[in-house]
């Protein structure tokens, strides 16, 4: 008999918290099960926190149990208060148009839609024209106030003034989970452990109206080993989109990660057997390096494709030492950003982070423009180089950067 997903989600360390475990873990291995996840279009493209839930979703697809993937076209309107310091900006209706159709196109890659084994929805389509004071009389009366403010998304906020818009993001993705019981049998609800009071209220509200089974079940937040979250950059976040984060920066993003997370993140983001990344990682020495570029193109390949990702891999190794110079991606630069000195093309890079460190480098012999040593902190590049637009800046043996001027 096949392995029970919950199994395999434990085992693999996605599952934070659950309602009635023991009933849930008796459904999952008996039916297939209808379940929902909510992705609010707050931006045009999703992040590496979604992708963790997306390979959640994969796996419970796989296990035989049919996606439900809701897209918050009404619930962003308001936006969840839910790990939020102060009040989401508003959104105009053609933001939230477009937003919700970048994230149909990249959720598709993730979930077989194919032959009705995943349905996708708009939560705008039953929430927008809602009747204010038939929902409140039909919803509101099952919430207690005094229950909801003792929930840590609320209390976060009580103190700088909390807006009854979004005192009513609860209700309102409650009511979600509701109409897809009704319309689709839904029965379980995943999501991030940020979402649980918000996933509480829904499975309750079900089976306290309809008097029907109905379960929340939460994964761990993509951390770091410090407890930090991960997926964020000094450039911002780690898009899945990309255009807005290239493969080749997703790729790296993965191949540098702390040796202390390595294990954990190709336990949630890839499909490998447990028993090779036990193996792979069983060495913490320099041997580590060969998880890190395992984990690096395995999470490109499913996020972008596997074409992106032996690229991406081609150019990280040129860019440090043992690939092809063909192979490294250029960096287009500003014809005024090239006259600059080398100690600023050196950050640019992102080789150094500051001025001095680029200098101490030239001091020790470490920087080379193409061929050519550079000893001067002040040069800047020779003018045949200029003339040419494109040259390769080495700090030392390992490191190369291709540049192109525009």
């Amino acid at each position: 008999m096949a392995q029970n997903v919950l199994d395999t989600l434990k085992a693999r360390g996605f599952v934070k918290q659950i309602t009635f475990e023991d009933e849930l873990y008796k459904l999952l291995g008996s039916e297939s099960v209808p379940f929902y996840v909510g992705f609010d279009p707050t931006a045009d493209s999703l992040h590496v926190g979604h992708f963790l839930v997306l390979m959640a979703m994969a796996h419970m697809q796989r296990a035989g149990h049919k996606p439900i993937c809701l897209i918050g076209g009404g619930t962003a309107f308001v936006g969840d208060p839910s790990g939020r310091s102060d009040m989401r900006s508003m959104m105009t209706k053609d933001t939230i148009r477009h937003n919700v159709e970048c994230f149909k196109k990249q959720i598709s890659k993730f979930i077989d839609f194919s032959d009705d084994k995943a349905i996708m929805v708009d939560n705008g389509d039953w929430l927008l024209n809602l009747n204010f004071v038939e929902f409140m009389r039909d919803i509101g009366v099952y919430f207690s106030v005094n229950r909801m403010i003792t929930f840590e998304c609320f209390k976060k906020r009580m103190e700088k003034g909390l807006t009854f818009l979004e005192f009513s993001y609860m209700l309102m993705q409650s009511y979600d989970f509701l109409m897809l019981y009704q319309k689709y049998g839904c029965k379980l609800e995943l999501g991030g452990d940020d979402q649980w009071a918000n996933m509480l209220g829904g499975a309750d509200l079900i089976r306290r109206k309809e008097q029907q089974d109905a379960f929340a079940m939460t994964f761990t937040l993509l951390t770091k080993s410090d407890g930090t979250k991960m997926g964020k950059t000094a450039g911002g976040a780690v898009w899945l989109s990309a255009e807005k984060t290239s493969p080749y920066d997703f790729y790296q993003y993965w191949r540098n990660v702390d040796d202390a997370d390595v294990e954990k993140c190709l336990k949630l983001l890839t499909f490998m057997p447990l028993e090779e990344i036990e193996e792979l990682c069983a060495h913490k020495d320099e041997r580590i390096n060969l998880a890190k570029e395992r984990l690096a193109f395995e999470v490109t390949k499913i996020v972008h494709s596997e074409e992106d990702a032996m690229k991406a891999q081609a150019a990280a190794k040129a860019a440090f030492g043992g690939g092809s110079e063909e192979d490294m991606i250029a960096l287009e630069i500003t014809s005024e950003q090239a006259s600059g000195r080398i100690t600023e093309l050196l950050m640019l890079a992102n080789i150094t982070s500051s001025i001095g460190e680029g200098r101490r480098l030239i001091q020790g012999g470490a920087v080379s423009v193409n061929d050519k040593k550079i000893t001067d902190v002040n040069a800047t590049l020779d003018a045949d180089v200029l003339a040419k637009g494109e040259f390769i800046l080495h700090k030392g043996k390992k490191v190369h950067q291709k540049f192109q001027v525009k």
